[in-house]
């Protein structure tokens, strides 16, 4: 598998969605672009590290999601939802092509369960519960979530895997 690969159909790329380790899924317009498979998991940000602007979105064209996620080496059964990336006017449809793809993924690697952080305050834990996630690890500074699956996928996500 070449270390930078770019799924585009779902259907396809089964083979290299079940190997690759680590990846970014990008959505558009209420739609799925595709997973970019990278070599290396996604760590920090530079917003993170070196805050320039007080803008709460990436700069690119409008409407677009980036969610990174990994599948932690110790870990095979499960995967990290490590860091959401949107720029500005992201619709709710694209926001939520992006994490059914990820439920997708899930679903073809056999994944148990979807594990995050949820830093975001505009991430509600009513707004978790009704996506399916629930509390996990209660934390005085962190609210980690988790949505588990141990092979009862969502019915679109069971006819791709």
């Amino acid at each position: 598998m070449p270390l930078w690969t770019t799924v585009y159909d779902l259907s396809e790329g089964r083979d290299l969605l079940a190997r690759g380790r680590y990846g970014v899924i990008e959505a558009s317009a209420g739609r799925l672009h595709g997973i970019e498979l990278r070599p290396l998991p996604k760590m920090i940000s530079w917003p993170e590290v070196w805050p320039v602007r007080l803008k709460f979105h990436a700069r690119g064209p409008v409407d677009r999601c980036r969610l990174y996620y990994n599948q932690p080496l110790g870990i095979p059964n499960f995967l990290a939802l490590k860091y959401i990336v949107s720029t500005e006017r992201t619709s709710y449809a694209t926001f939520r092509a992006a994490l059914a793809a990820l439920d997708v993924v899930a679903a073809i690697k056999h994944t148990d369960a979807i594990v995050c952080d949820a830093a975001n305050i505009r991430l509600s834990d009513r707004l978790m519960e009704r996506w399916g996630w629930e509390p996990h690890k209660p934390q005085r500074w962190h609210r980690n979530f988790i949505r588990r699956f141990y092979g009862n996928y969502p019915v679109a996500c069971a006819e791709l895997a």
